[in-house]
């Protein structure tokens, strides 16, 4: 059943209803591809087929007596391991929740439980989500199905290469600085960031086991090898939590639009505080072009700076991650914050990232009101933006996915961009608008570069436009190809 591996979710979906698959056949296709391919990727690292099997055959029995499930009735899928699984074990790559095995699920995955999904396990992350790169101390490193050697990026890394590697069609993970973006990008998959607060995050790890709080700027969302299958998934998991479904429902604003042509397309591709690589810009330059003839586009350039969005971002972003720190890290900050003080007074120019990065963790309560402000500040900016566009195209990230770097730490490590080294932390700058403000951001392929690493370009939408930035996902596949199978695949 080898051919099933590469079908989106409603393709299956579709051949489950018309009886030409059963859901039993697309769970053990799943399962043999994982089985073939995974010591190479280890991108599933806690699987559950004995539950998955009795699930299918169940899934199957309520078909032929013509009970429907769910949207996702009969569907095998993996889930991150930062969201709490019942029965399954879920580690968020901690050695000290090695043997946690959760009483409940998280809400997401409930949901899509609920609809008739069938999880076959947990995919891979850094520890407790923390880096662009995936491994740990629990399962070890994942590889990209685009080159063994490559990082898949993170922290949803094992979600986006099971995906690229045909393991299941559909996964959910989660994102707070490009954790489901940036590694669709490394593996070339579509991810969906959703607007901040329409899919609830309990059950996710971290906070620790048990949390009910929800985290400022995380969010739970889809991975997927269509566009349209991360709005399927979105349908499924989006909608408030307990606490608040008695007062309001979720009910998002259609697509602007369904054709191209009817489309205010804003681009914004260079910014002096974070160069992108060129064979990362021949992509998105040539994805533009390819819009040129088909849509209104608009260069926005001024109105959205880095310089003021990313040192924003970042202190929020340490506000929530900043008291988790490794001791280490935090010793580094606080040899680091005064010099950089110094460094102010004297006129002498350093990176502001990194910069932010180090105030952030050290930072007052005050601070991070201070900071609050400015991002409501900027989320009207944003409104009155998107008044005028419909959606926004920038870069994920500045380069495709580099050869692993696991020594060192993310003040200490470097990315190579057009032969020169930059900071590691250069990973949020691309990001960061849309986490900052809670917009939605589409992470869609655009193209693979000369070396045959896969390119993908960002989407961002106003505020609750999750459906206007993934329809335009879909629409820009048409032009620019969507998702292309990566080499391992081919052997």
């Amino acid at each position: 059943m080898d051919e099933l591996s590469l079908r989106s979710a409603s393709d299956c979906l579709s051949a489950l209803r018309k009886r030409e698959v059963s859901s039993l056949e697309l769970v053990d296709a799943s399962i043999a591809r994982i089985e073939a391919l995974n010591p190479e990727l280890n991108a599933v690292v806690a699987t559950d087929y004995d539950r998955a099997r009795d699930k299918a055959r169940a899934a199957d029995a309520a078909r032929a007596n013509g009970n429907a499930l769910g949207a996702l009735h009969g569907l095998p899928m993996t889930i991150k391991d930062s969201l709490e699984t019942a029965g399954l074990v879920t580690t968020s790559g901690a050695p000290e929740l090695r043997h946690h095995v959760p009483d409940e699920d998280a809400v997401a995955v409930h949901r899509a439980l609920e609809a008739g999904a069938i999880v076959l396990g947990k995919t891979n992350l850094p520890i407790y989500a923390g880096d662009w790169q995936t491994y740990n101390a629990v399962y070890g490193r994942t590889n990209n199905p685009w080159g063994l050697a490559r990082t898949v990026g993170g922290s949803s890394g094992g979600a986006a290469a099971a995906i690229a590697a045909g393991f299941v069609p559909l996964e959910i993970g989660s994102d707070i600085g490009g954790s489901i973006r940036t590694p669709a990008h490394y593996c070339g998959v579509y991810g969906h960031k959703p607007s901040h607060g329409i899919v609830p995050g309990r059950g996710h790890i971290p906070g620790p086991p048990g949390t009910k709080s929800e985290a400022d700027l995380a969010v739970v969302g889809p991975l997927a090898r269509t566009a349209g299958d991360l709005q399927l998934a979105l349908d499924v998991i989006a909608g408030p939590d307990a606490l608040m479904r008695e007062g309001w429902s979720l009910s998002l604003p259609a697509s602007r639009a369904e054709r191209l042509s009817e489309l205010r397309v804003g681009y914004w591709l260079d910014d002096p505080l974070c160069p992108i690589d060129a064979s990362v810009r021949y992509e998105l330059e040539a994805t533009i072009e390819a819009l040129r003839p088909q849509v209104k586009l608009v260069d926005i350039g001024a109105p959205l700076q880095l310089e003021r969005i990313v040192p924003l971002y970042v202190r929020l972003l340490l506000g929530v991650i900043g008291g988790d720190m490794p001791l280490p890290l935090r010793a580094m900050g606080r040899i680091l914050s005064p010099l950089y003080a110094l460094a102010d007074r004297l006129g002498i120019e350093t990176d502001l990232v990194t910069k932010s990065a180090v105030r952030g963790m050290l930072q007052s309560h005050s601070d991070w009101n201070r900071a609050n402000e400015g991002r409501t500040k900027l989320r009207w900016q944003c409104r009155e933006l998107f008044q005028d566009i419909d959606v926004l195209l920038t870069p994920i990230v500045p380069v495709t996915a580099f050869p692993h770097q696991t020594g060192g730490n993310h003040l200490s490590r470097r990315l190579t961009v057009n032969g020169e080294k930059r900071p590691y932390m250069d990973h949020v700058c691309w990001v960061a608008l849309a986490s900052a403000a809670f917009l939605p951001a589409t992470s869609a392929p655009v193209g693979v570069t000369p070396e045959g690493l896969p390119v993908n370009i960002q989407i961002v939408g106003p505020f609750l436009g999750d459906k206007t930035t993934i329809r335009f996902a879909e629409l820009l596949a048409e032009l620019r190809g969507g998702f292309r199978p990566p080499p391992l695949l081919g052997r």
